[in-house]
């Protein structure tokens, strides 16, 4: 098989689903699973995500993507099989043929993931989802209260989690949704954006269309943003070479100075 993946790969755990293996490769994107990769077979190519199957956030991150994954389409790719043995949870996607987003200025891929943006809080989060609170920023701020709600979040956006196909734009990597203020979702495409070098103007504009923004109250936003300066801030410190995440500590900072709400500058 080409492109080999590592000698534990358990592709005995899926190969009655999926067809004849004919070949495998890692995916080129991603580092939060153990396990990422294409199969191809007989029926056709396949993604497959994977955790080692002991307790932990990152198998609850995969139980969870497998729950939301019919509640989602068709934005998120279509999860076909979640598998399980005493060594692996497995879940079989679609393999979606798409792009990674582009979000320079400019980019053509913006109204599409604008579009795609908007659709996420017209689905009514399930039942199972009335312990999935947004909290992950309550340690980084003072006003948590004002990013509770009851709208469903996907709050991992990156441009190589939309994928551009010809006619649209796939979300996917569902790998930690939550239930929160409905604001949140854009307000952290306009830091993606303004990393990316648009303007934070310009930003705030692109995500204007999203009608989670507009009833958003603007305080709310500014503690998010302050609050996300704080995370990125506490990031750079405990991992000072991680360019990217300096790259976001700027994007922020230049958001909050946009808003007027900058914080006393400190040595990161």
């Amino acid at each position: 098989m080409a492109d080999a993946t590592p000698t534990d790969v358990p592709l005995d755990l899926f190969q009655r689903h999926v067809g004849t293996i004919t070949s495998y490769r890692s995916a080129e994107n991603g580092y939060m699973s153990d396990l990422l990769m294409f199969v191809d077979t007989d029926a056709g190519r396949w993604f497959v995500k994977g955790q080692r199957n002991r307790p932990g956030g990152r198998l609850e991150s995969l139980q969870r993507e497998a729950l939301i994954n019919p509640y989602v389409q068709p934005i998120a790719p279509k999860l076909h099989w979640q598998l399980e043995d005493d060594q692996w949870v497995l879940l079989v996607f679609e393999a979606v043929k798409g792009r990674p987003a582009h979000f320079d200025p400019g980019a053509e891929d913006l109204p599409l993931i604008i579009s795609t943006l908007r659709r996420i809080p017209k689905i009514s989060p399930p039942d199972f989802t009335a312990g999935w609170t947004e909290d992950r920023w309550d340690r980084f701020t003072d006003d948590s209260a004002l990013f509770r709600g009851g709208t469903l979040l996907y709050t991992d956006l990156n441009a190589d989690n939309f994928l551009v196909t010809e006619t649209t734009v796939r979300l996917a990597d569902w790998a930690w949704p939550t239930v929160g203020a409905g604001f949140i979702d854009p307000a952290l495409l306009v830091m993606q954006l303004v990393a990316a070098h648009h303007t934070p103007e310009g930003a705030e504009q692109a995500v204007a269309q999203c009608e989670q923004w507009h009833r958003a109250d603007s305080t709310a936003i500014d503690a998010f943003c302050i609050a996300n300066v704080n995370m990125w801030a506490a990031y750079c410190a405990k991992d000072p070479t991680a360019g990217w995440k300096k790259a976001m500590l700027a994007a922020c900072q230049r958001w909050a100075e946009y808003r007027g709400i900058a914080p006393p500058a400190e040595d990161n």
